[in-house]
């Protein structure tokens, strides 16, 4: 499964990092993608993942998940 979001703040690669690791963390993520210049990642799990801890993650990282 794939999943795109659009994540407010990001704004280097440092931060795209802290995004995609936060994101990793969740169970049944296989790989995330973060663009700071496209403000989103792509996040691709093996199985459903929740809105909630999608938005848990960004917000770990320091970020605002916007959709």
């Amino acid at each position: 499964m794939e999943k795109t979001i659009k994540i407010k703040g990001m704004t280097c690669g440092h931060c795209e990092g802290r995004v995609g690791k936060e994101l990793s963390l969740i169970e049944g993520v296989t790989s995330v993608s973060a663009s700071a210049e496209r403000a989103e990642a792509v996040i691709t799990s093996s199985v459903p993942i929740s809105n909630e801890d999608i938005a848990h993650a960004v917000s770990q990282a320091g970020y605002t998940l916007l959709n």
